[in-house]
């Protein structure tokens, strides 16, 4: 089903007047996996600042998992110290929440049709002109990307998920971004995040893991062509023949693969789906589907070390990888291929933190990569990042990178 841009306007004047708000869309995305169309909080009665404090009898929550949380889970990483602008790990639990189902089906919590009833309008705002900062170069990019393969062709790893920033010293109001967001690139797991006056504004293609009772799933994006309309079916079948695109999938579904043995029974880990094509509002999308049965008794934090952060955002092998990205890359990547989602009752589902805006005291940021291998060609990784920022360039009458 569709939720009316005028239902998601409203709940965004909602959020408005809470400290805290999580407002997650599907956008009529149809798979077996999601359980809501929409889901929002607002208010939070109870904030959890480490997963050990996550469990069943937690009703639902909302919150984030910074990028930065891998430096809790690993000790290669614990003197590796960014300017924190989000916390490594908060979910809160909400004082009014709604949630729209896939079937239509609407549920909400007591006294939420009071503070429905709240009228902070969105106030319409002009396009505005935006001047980008790059944390690199073109020409820098070039050479770093040629530095990562001399690093692979010398046998210290595989694959490496490589990213660069824009930043703009600009205000603007979050609330009426992530309506034209939403509208403009209608995505599966799109977000509106609000911590205080800290905001993610959230076009996701990508689910980094959700837990259904004991199964665990897993959906790795690699491999990504620029959208044509009227030129669909071509550009699929040319992105599904890509033998670099299938290789960088396959790479990082046998990290996942990897990653869920660890905490799965034995014999469980399948893939269901490989190199499949989705199509986007922007782009085509090579995504694969990596199943497994979790092991009794293993809880959240375990999962979390196992899996975090996705394979698709760091490469393989994995704490090899995070490492060169600490030393390589001219920005913290915070929130940035981190994920947000929703807990509720022990289960879970979180997206990937891609195609995203980050807000704070007129700082609007967002980041964006590829996977670099042996076979890449820096000038077309280069071109890729571009097509991947268009969706959020689009927002501003123009950008300059």
């Amino acid at each position: 089903m569709n939720i009316p841009q005028e239902k998601i306007s409203h709940l965004l004047s909602i959020a408005k007047n809470h400290s805290h708000a999580a407002i997650l869309l599907s956008n009529n995305y149809e798979d077996v996996y999601g359980k809501y169309e929409l889901l929002g909080g607002f208010g939070a009665q109870y904030i959890h600042h480490s997963p050990e404090s996550l469990n069943e009898e937690v009703e639902l929550a909302f919150g984030h998992i910074s990028y930065q949380f891998k430096n809790k889970l690993y000790r290669q990483f614990e003197n590796k110290k960014a300017e924190l602008t989000w916390p490594e790990f908060q979910f809160f639990e909400p004082l009014h929440w709604l949630k729209i189902y896939r079937n239509g089906v609407e549920e909400q919590s007591k006294g939420f049709h009071h503070i429905s009833k709240e009228n902070d309008s969105l106030q319409s705002t002009k396009e505005a002109v935006v001047e980008w900062n790059a944390s690199l170069s073109e020409a820098e990019y070039l050479i770093l990307v040629d530095e990562i393969r001399d690093k692979i062709c010398d046998g210290e790893f595989y694959e490496m998920n490589f990213c660069t920033q824009f930043t703009s010293k600009f205000d603007v109001d979050p609330y009426t971004l992530f309506l034209k967001l939403n509208e403009s690139a209608k995505s599966p797991f799109a977000a509106f995040y609000k911590m205080n006056d800290h905001y993610l504004i959230c076009a996701s293609p990508e689910r980094f893991l959700v837990k259904k009772r004991q199964k665990l799933i897993s959906q790795p994006i690699k491999g990504t062509l620029k959208r044509r309309y009227g030129h669909e079916l071509e550009d699929r079948q040319a992105l599904f023949g890509s033998e670099k695109d299938k290789a960088e999938n396959v790479m990082i579904v046998d990290l996942v693969r990897n990653d869920l043995s660890q905490i799965s029974e034995v014999g469980t880990v399948k893939v269901r789906e490989l190199c499949e094509i989705y199509t986007f509002s922007h782009v085509h999308q090579m995504i694969s589907t990596v199943e497994s049965t979790l092991r009794e008794q293993c809880n959240f934090p375990e999962i979390l070390e196992a899996l975090f952060p996705m394979g698709s955002m760091t490469g393989a092998p994995k704490i090899e990888v995070m490492k060169n990205i600490d030393n390589l890359e001219r920005f913290s990547r915070q929130l940035y291929s981190g994920s947000i989602g929703y807990w509720e009752k022990g289960d879970f589902d979180l997206n990937v933190v891609i195609r995203s805006l980050e807000y704070n005291s007129g700082a609007l940021s967002f980041g964006v990569g590829g996977a670099i291998t042996f076979d890449s060609d820096a000038k077309m990784e280069y071109e890729e990042c571009l097509t991947k920022s268009e969706v959020l360039l689009a927002l501003f009458k123009s950008a300059k990178g």
